[in-house]
């Protein structure tokens, strides 16, 4: 079997990973071997805030509206139980937008739908 040396393509495969680690503090941006393990857990890491960014947001958005229900007489389970039973088709997202944006718009739903209940 013949030799083989990996100059180029080892050299790629780490100026690769340098680059992800460029911004790392001390030897983790400069040499191979740390920056490839700390590169590994960043993207791990990032991987797994992905996931739980959606979390995040949708209990922001639930604290939103059970904050804007309350200034209304209503809690948010209330709420929501009464929106699907009027038939109201609005995700959290856009509601905790109403009731941060649009007091009065927001008020006007709770209205709608306490009638119904």
């Amino acid at each position: 079997m013949s030799r083989v040396k990996r100059g180029t393509k080892r050299r790629r495969r780490h100026n690769k990973i340098l680059a992800l680690a460029s911004g790392y503090y001390g030897r983790k941006s400069t040499t191979y071997r740390a920056a490839a393990e700390q590169v590994r857990r960043s993207l791990a890491h990032a991987y797994k805030g992905r996931k739980l960014r959606k979390r995040d947001f949708r209990r922001l958005w639930i604290v939103r509206i059970n904050a804007a229900a309350r200034l209304h007489g209503m809690r948010y389970g209330e709420l929501i139980h009464l929106m699907k039973k009027a038939g109201v088709q609005l995700d959290r997202k856009v509601l905790a937008n109403i009731a941060v944006n649009d007091p009065d718009g927001f008020a006007r739903i709770v209205s709608l739908v306490a009638k119904v209940g």
